[in-house]
């Protein structure tokens, strides 16, 4: 999937991965996406709450279990308004 910004989030606990995806929406333009990488594995929950609160859009949510440690891929639309 394309994205315009991505995000390393990876070895980072809540609230982090949450805290560091709000500032890099705030440098990406209404429309845009960001791809965010954590291992974090409440990840999953916090970036779907996440969404659901702030009005942004989960365009997709993958695994990827071949890396070292379990990494949660995300891809978020930046809300229009």
């Amino acid at each position: 999937m394309e994205f315009h910004q991505e995000l390393d989030a990876r070895g980072l606990r809540c609230p982090l991965p949450i805290l560091r995806c709000k500032k890099a929406l705030s440098d990406v333009a209404a429309g845009e996406i960001l791809k965010v990488t954590a291992t974090d594995p409440g990840s999953v929950k916090d970036f779907q709450a996440f969404c659901k609160q702030t009005g942004h859009e989960m365009l997709a949510m993958a695994e990827n279990a071949d890396a070292p440690e379990k990494e949660f891929i995300f891809h978020i639309k930046k809300r229009l308004a």
